[in-house]
């Protein structure tokens, strides 16, 4: 079995040329990587009666991706390139990410073939308790091995061989060990507030996808409109919305490419679009003012229709995370919330006894809709600002709270959250945040200051938390907000975002200062555009 498996390491096992091979596995050893010419008499094929004559090679060194790979041992050998072979999958569970990258990569779809020269091989394997979105990716004897304990692993490594090679560049000799830093890497749109295209957004999903993010939220709505077929509540879909067939097609191309959409309903505030077609659930203070975008949370039929459609689109949206909104109800930017707005004092105090208050009955909603999604199974996240203390309830435990601003009334440093033993997500919208128009004092943010100042830490402002409780935050997603729509084309958005898309997913996958100066990492992102 060992001199077996040092012959597949190094590439003495010639059968076949230009297939890639997909078996299960476990991890390759790096230490007969070096060299990249195979042994006469270790081959299965008939051996030569002389040995072939050898080159010497130069180390290789480290590939050059977005993002950078953690970990590159560098071998000598000539590296590899695509040159017309084929995929032969034997492992059904990782058919897709074969016929992908053969697609990719110019080779043909095949099956019951061996790996020789030329070849990829995609395998499943590792340590055991590796990290799922990890993979080992050798490049050696003329051909390249990507070794990982999920699918989700060797898709990754797929991209770094994609991207060592686009534009007629060489995956260099050696082994690449690679996995993220943080396991939730998103990027967040707002279809609500303007209408992006299926075809842009799945070309959204194919970006982030070659870049390794995991997570494609979908904020659809909101104030302005609602933009998703609904069949419970049809009266509050906005005309121009995206067909349940569309959103489909969405979400086969997002797993395909190991993206999970994230939708959220934003609720109790947020939820102008269902108020115009039920204006007797809109919030009023005491002097009948409507409060904007608010619904009067004593009424039980505003937490019915929030519930219709969470329960609607659970079925429509499978994966493993749901975001509940929360941020912005209006009722609690007010000085005194319990004497503006008598009607949700009285249904506090009746419903959580006589201390309690109007952000106690704010909480105990958002509980009530996490007790809504409890049968689907998800894991549930709320904005930081729809999070209370000093009150008789507290909200929910196993809430994730999604951070993203220090500038509301009364809003709580990340500590106090940490320190509580709440987990996290990154959405600092002095750096994530690109809000159309740049109202208030939003600006465009630039990659360049993503790239060289922002980490997960950095949650608020530009300061980061302790690194003691990097583990409780499970990473971040750069987000596009429409405050006014209108300001830029879609075309514009995806240009505008292009630069701090790639620097975010630098930083979500390593932390750490990039090896590449700023300049350089635009020069990098150029030639893998090109």
């Amino acid at each position: 079995m060992e001199r077996e498996r040092k012959a597949l390491l190094g590439g003495a096992v010639v059968v076949a040329v230009g297939a890639v091979v997909v078996t299960a596995v476990v991890w390759p050893d790096p230490g007969d990587d070096g060299g990249g010419t195979p042994v006469a008499g270790r081959s299965s094929a008939s051996a030569s009666p002389t040995p072939s004559p050898t080159r010497s090679y130069p180390l290789s060194s480290p590939p050059r991706t977005i993002p950078a790979v953690r970990d590159f041992t560098p071998a000598r050998g000539p590296g590899w390139q695509p040159d017309g072979g084929k995929v032969v999958v034997r492992d059904g569970e990782l058919a897709d990410e074969g016929r992908l990258v053969a697609g990719e990569l110019g080779l043909t779809y095949g099956d019951d073939e061996k790996a020789g020269p030329g070849d990829v091989e995609l395998a499943l394997g590792g340590a055991r308790g590796a990290n799922a979105e990890s993979y080992r990716m050798t490049v050696s004897g003329g051909r390249v091995r990507i070794v990982g304990p999920s699918d989700t692993g060797v898709f990754y490594g797929t991209r770094t061989l994609k991207q060592e090679v686009h534009g007629g560049g060489t995956a260099p000799e050696g082994v690449v060990d690679d996995e993220p830093a943080k396991p939730q890497r998103g990027f967040s749109l707002d279809i609500a507030r303007k209408h992006f295209t299926v075809d842009w957004i799945k070309d959204r999903i194919r970006e982030i996808g070659d870049l390794k993010y995991n997570q494609l939220g979908l904020h659809f709505s909101d104030d302005q409109s609602f933009r998703i077929e609904s069949d419970s509540h049809p009266e509050i879909v906005s005309a121009e919305h995206l067909t349940k067939a569309q959103v489909q097609e969405i979400l086969e191309l997002a797993a395909e490419r190991h993206v999970t959409v994230v939708p959220e309903i934003d609720s109790p505030g947020h939820l102008g679009a269902v108020i115009r077609a039920h204006p007797d659930l809109q919030l009023r203070d005491v002097g009948g003012v409507p409060t904007r975008g608010a619904v009067d949370i004593s009424k039980p039929a505003a937490a019915q229709i929030v519930d219709d459609l969470l329960k609607e689109y659970a079925e429509l949206f499978k994966g493993a995370y749901w975001h509940l909104g929360a941020d912005e109800y209006q009722a609690l930017v007010r000085t005194n919330p319990e004497a503006s707005y008598p009607q949700l004092a009285a249904a506090a105090r009746a419903r959580y006894g006589s201390n309690a208050r109007v952000k106690d009955l704010a909480t105990g909603w958002l509980n009530d809709r996490v007790r809504t999604m409890q049968p689907f199974d998800r894991h549930l996240k709320a904005w930081n600002d729809g999070f209370f203390t000093g009150g008789v309830v507290e909200a929910h435990k196993d809430l994730e709270v999604a951070y993203w601003t220090g500038k509301e009334i009364g809003a709580r440093e990340p500590v106090t959250y940490l320190s509580a033993g709440r987990r996290m997500t990154n959405f600092n919208d002095e750096y994530l945040y690109y809000v159309l128009g740049q109202p208030n004092t939003f600006v465009y943010p630039t990659g360049q200051r993503i790239y060289e100042s922002w980490t997960p830490l950095v949650l608020r402002g530009t300061t980061p938390v302790p690194a003691k409780y990097d583990d409780q935050i499970l990473g971040g997603s750069f987000a596009v907000w429409c405050d006014i729509a209108s300001a830029q084309t879609q075309d514009q958005v995806a240009q505008g975002i292009r630069m701090p898309l790639r620097a975010t997913a630098q930083k979500l996958w390593d932390a750490e200062k990039p090896e590449l100066s700023w300049s350089q990492f635009v020069e990098l992102a150029a030639k893998l555009s090109g």
